[in-house]
Order: C-alpha cells, then structure tokens, then sequence
C-alpha cells in the first residue's frame, strides 16, 4: 500500500473537489492562517492528501499519530514548537506543515487538556495545520469552530477500479475485469482496503478471477452520504429502496437523515410532496411505537427512500453538502453532550420503565419542547427533581445556558423538592393505619376501609397505569 500512496494530490483519487478545496487552502494559507479538518472514512485518501499536499507545496511534515502520547504537555511542546516557530526538523527556515492524525480521539483522562491545547494552537500557528477525523462531529464545537473543513467521501466504485487496474498493470498481475469489480463493490468506498486486498490475493492467484474475491469478510453497507444522493438526485424509486436496504441505519434514522437534507436540493411542489411522503413515514413509525410491530418498518422505508426519489421533479446535479441531522447535533454529536443525553435518558428510563432507546428517541425531545427555556418554570423544576438532574442536565433539555440564575434557582427547587417528598414518605411501613389497639367493638369495619381503598379503586388504578408508562405523570 505505501509503494503507491500518492506522491502529488492530482494523484489522488474519487475525491477531486476535496482534494482541490485542500490545495486552495495550502495556496491561500497566508491570507487566512488557519487549520483545516479533514474528515471522512477511514481509507478513503485524507492522511495521503495532506503528505501529497505538502510534496506539491515543498514542505516538511510533523506528523503526530494514533501511537504518540496525546497529553496536553506532549501536544504543546513536539506540535507547538513546530506549529508556531518550524524549528522542530533542524531549522531550516522552511515551511513546515503539521497533521494530526486522528484528531477526533483528543479527549478522556488519557488526553487530559489535549483538546484545549490543540484548540488554542490553531488559533495562535504560525504554520500551517492538518487535522484529520474519521468522526467531525466527535470534536469540540471549539475546535471545529477555529478549523476550516473539508470532506473526503467515500471513494467511488468507479474511482476504485482503475486505481487496481493500474497496480495490476505494473506489477504484471493478470486479473479478470469482474475480480477488480467485485473487489470494489467488496470494499464499499474504501481505497486503501482494496488495494490491501488485492495484494493479498495476487500474491496467491496466477491470475485474479471474480470467485477469487470473498465478499463476507468485509462490511459493505452503503454510506448514509451515498444514500441520500441515490435518493434525492440519483436513483428512481425501485432503485433507491434496495439503496435503502443496504444502509445500515435504522427507518427512524433514515427519516431523520433525509427530513434535514431534502431542502437542500428540493424546493416548491416537490418539497411539499417528498414532505408528504415522509409524513407517511412517521406515521408508520408512530405504529411501530404502539404496537412493537416491527413489520410496520417496511412502509415507513417504502416512503423515506421510494417516495421521495419520486417526488423528485428535476434534475439536481451537482454536489451538496450533506450533514447529520440537526436533531442529533442539538442531542448529542460531542462525546460530552452525549453522556448528558445519556444521562437524563438512564434517569426517564429507570422511572418509566422503557428502554434507554425510547427515552432518548421519544420522551427527551417531548420534554425538550415542553420545558424550552424553562418558560415553564413548574414543569422544568418538576423535571429536574423526579430525574435527579444537575444545571449541566437541566440546560441540555431546555436548550438553556447551566450558568443562569434561572437554571441555577431550578436547580435549588428541584433539590427543595426532592427532600420534601422524602420527608412525606420517610414514615413506617403501617403509617396511616388504625390503630385497632383501643378500638371499640363494631369498629372494625370501618377500620378495615384503609385496606379496602386499592381493590375498591382498581378501576381507575388500571386507568393510571397507562399514564405512568409514560414518566411524566408527576408533571400532571
């Protein structure tokens, strides 16, 4: 694999506006001094880009990676001394380009302060910075904040091929135009692996034939990136649901996914019914949630893929920057935010009795809507005292800042709260019975009405049970 990574980003392949976007950056970087993210799958080409970036450009490279030690004190002392004065390979005055390998991993004990430091140094480089990302979205608003950012998709199965038919060519491997084929579609927009693959097999095979190639070692789901260009440019109905079949994402998702994205390149009458086809798919999905019946999956997935590539009116050539639902970036994209998420959703869970799935997918986000800004104050103060939650919690749900006066007084009540159902139920076991000790003859029936109270109310017990499932029955 390292004989042929590329020595020049016009040898870079499937990637061609990234890969141009990257050289503009480089060509620019004295106007704007800033670093830059590239992001993407894993093998498809972003750590080649950047060391054939910096061949074409003539500069050194620092690279810091997944072996190097990611403390702050390492970060700032090997890429801050090369990021702010170049000196760190002999000093030669040259420009020195820095890529950090993996830089959506900066975080935990292990990396204590790291992503704080790696923020502050690209803001203050005097060298040009490269940090690369499997997962965008696992970085600090901060970070990502400072950075420019360019994407590198997954490499194409047209890209792949005669990039193998090349190494065939000059490694004199004979091979079977379906062996090269069937090791593209094997591999799923994954350069690097198929060129690992085929290294393996040529070293075995006289010649590559397509029986040759094992599909089931390798996941080769379709990218959720790819699926919403099937759906939404590409691909007629039929198409686009079997697309939908091979993404490994739920139909809950998969709505998500292309709610957010289909404005973006539908518009007018289209909109309205790519829309009205996705409507229809919440509403299976709604019967999904009554009755657990998960067959009902298949017609929500009918209208998510199926319907929306047939509201399609035009042609809607061309690139769009696709990204993650916005109800996932406000829910949890950051490491940090998710175990807020998490947290409050192990908390609605235990109290509810449903699954953490149910309460992060359906019970957060109702609460979110009814305690927005704590405009509520009642029900928000409610909230944090039956689920136990801190201003970090409560300013997650509601979308406010955990520093305000108003969160912080919430926060107190809830406390306030807590203790005062605590002290009404901290009583004996047989706490508000009769005492039968002095009673008089004849008493006893009416003693005994404490112990009949729940079966002569099972009626309307049964009827509060329904309301209990959902957690919120205190607010009530």
């Amino acid at each position: 694999m390292e004989k042929y990574r590329p020595s020049s980003l016009s040898e870079v392949r499937g990637n061609d506006k990234a890969r141009d976007a990257l050289k503009q950056w480089a060509e620019t970087w004295e106007e704007h001094r800033e670093a830059v993210i590239v992001h993407g799958s894993p093998g498809v080409g972003k750590t080649s880009a950047a060391h054939a970036l910096a061949s074409d450009m003539g500069w050194d490279t620092i690279e810091l990676n997944a072996s190097d030690s990611r403390t702050k004190d390492v970060i700032e002392r090997v890429a801050g001394e090369a990021a702010k004065s170049g000196t760190l390979t002999g000093g030669s005055g040259g420009r020195k380009l820095v890529i950090m390998d993996e830089a959506d991993n900066i975080h935990g004990n292990a990396d204590r302060g790291g992503a704080r430091a790696v923020t502050r140094l690209v803001k203050d480089a005097s060298q040009p910075m490269v940090l690369i990302a499997n997962e965008y979205y696992d970085m600090s608003n901060g970070l990502r904040n400072a950075c420019r950012e360019i994407e590198f998709r997954d490499v194409s199965r047209r890209s792949i091929v005669p990039v193998l038919r090349d190494i065939c060519r000059r490694e004199g491997v004979e091979y079977k135009d379906a062996a090269l084929d069937a090791l593209a579609r094997k591999n799923a927009g994954d350069l690097r692996s198929a060129v690992n693959d085929l290294q393996a097999l040529a070293e075995t095979d006289e010649v590559l034939e397509a029986e040759d190639v094992v599909t089931g070692d390798r996941d080769t789901t379709e990218g959720i990136f790819d699926f919403l260009d099937d759906v939404i440019k590409n691909k007629g109905a039929q198409e686009s649901l079997q697309a939908a079949y091979d993404v490994d994402e739920t139909p809950d998702d998969l709505l998500n996914w292309v709610e957010d994205n289909v404005p973006k390149d539908y518009s007018g009458a289209e909109l309205a019914d790519a829309y009205g086809f996705l409507s229809n798919a919440d509403k299976w999905l709604g019967r999904v949630r009554a009755t657990q019946n998960y067959s009902y999956w298949r017609y929500a997935t009918d209208n998510v893929a199926a319907g929306v590539a047939a509201a399609r009116q035009g042609d809607h050539g061309g690139w769009t920057r696709y990204g993650p639902p916005s109800y996932w970036s406000k829910l949890g994209s950051s490491r940090g935010t998710r175990e807020k998420r998490d947290y409050v959703a192990r908390h609605i869970a235990e109290s509810a009795g449903v699954s953490m799935a149910s309460a992060r997918r359906e019970l957060i986000p109702f609460l979110a809507a009814m305690t927005h800004h704590c405009k509520n104050r009642e029900l928000t103060v409610a909230m944090a005292a039956a689920y136990e939650m801190s201003e970090e919690h409560v300013a997650f749900v509601t979308g406010s800042g955990k520093t305000t006066n108003k969160v912080e007084s919430i926060v107190a009540d809830a406390e306030e709260l807590r203790e005062e159902r605590a002290v009404e139920h901290s009583g004996g076991a047989f706490e508000g019975q009769a005492d039968l000790s002095d009673a008089e003859p004849g008493d006893e029936e009416d003693a005994t009405d404490v112990f009949v109270d729940e079966d002569d109310d099972a009626e309307a017990s049964e009827e509060e049970a329904d309301d209990a499932q959902s957690g919120l029955e205190d607010f009530f």
